[in-house]
């Protein structure tokens, strides 16, 4: 015997889940409401191996009942991203952020699947992040990629997913046997503001490393910084060995925060 579950119901869930999160676990709050998606786990899903990765894996292999996937988005707050956009190197606190925020998504994600399970339904998860090819430097379950396809946001020029809540944050998914259908927060073709003909790319001229052009991001240059980071610098230094973090190109640009509105003049202020 199920019970009805809905997207909103879904939501709800998440957004009391990460408002509690903090206080539960004495945890400094360093995040905004999340928002979620929902989609059919149809064949859409089927072009994962070639937009993602060749050994990608589609949601009936993680649950071969699989009806829905759910994505979510936890977006963090100004403040931390004002202060991670200071030099070249990562602040010690984006790198915090990093890890408290896996935390947060992984143990989210647990807590919607016991309460999906508890009404009569099957879930199954995959960790925050680190389940990728280290050779290829691409992920076997793209957590961006299923937020493109269940319509929670689009690429930027950064390779990172612009949501109405912008792309500075972390996400999370789930599959279930839940019919939750579709309910995509977003509809446009595209919202970077470049792709969509407008001035910008402040997250190429962001980039210390060069690794972020207009044709897209060069994933090798871009680890080798993150590794460097964590290695040789004092910001970084004692954290856990798979924070490889940096986050220049996701803050104070027009898509931080929000979803940037097309516009002639850019600021970079927000």
């Amino acid at each position: 015997m199920t019970n009805s579950v809905t997207p909103n119901d879904l939501r709800i869930l998440i957004e009391e889940y990460v408002m509690a999160y903090p206080e539960k676990t004495g945890t400094e709050n360093i995040w905004r409401k999340p928002i979620l998606a929902t989609a059919e786990a149809d064949d859409r899903f089927d072009i994962l191996p070639r937009i993602a990765a060749a050994d990608h894996v589609l949601p009936r292999d993680l649950l071969p009942s699989a009806k829905s996937v759910l994505v979510f988005f936890v977006p963090f707050v100004k403040e931390l991203a004002v202060e991670n956009h200071k030099g070249k190197i990562p602040c010690r606190n984006w790198g915090f952020a990093y890890e408290a925020t896996n935390r947060l998504i992984n143990s989210a994600c647990e807590h919607i699947q016991n309460y999906l399970e508890d009404r009569g339904y099957r879930a199954e998860l995959t960790p925050a992040t680190h389940n990728f090819d280290p050779i290829k430097l691409v992920s076997r379950w793209s957590h961006k990629h299923l937020g493109y396809l269940t319509g929670l946001g689009r690429f930027g020029v950064n390779a990172q997913l612009i949501t109405p809540a912008g792309c500075a944050g972390r996400l999370g998914s789930l599959v279930t046997d839940a019919e939750l259908g579709d309910s995509p927060l977003v509809r446009e073709k595209e919202l970077c503001l470049h792709k969509n003909g407008h001035p910008c790319l402040v997250c190429v001229k962001r980039c210390p490393m060069e690794a972020v052009s207009e044709s897209g991001i060069d994933r090798r240059l871009c680890f080798e910084r993150l590794k460097s980071n964590l290695a040789q610098t004092k910001e970084l230094a004692g954290l856990e060995n798979t924070t490889h973090v940096c986050g220049k190109c996701q803050v104070l640009t027009p898509c931080s925060l929000r979803a940037p509105k097309n516009k002639s003049a850019v600021s970079t202020s927000e």
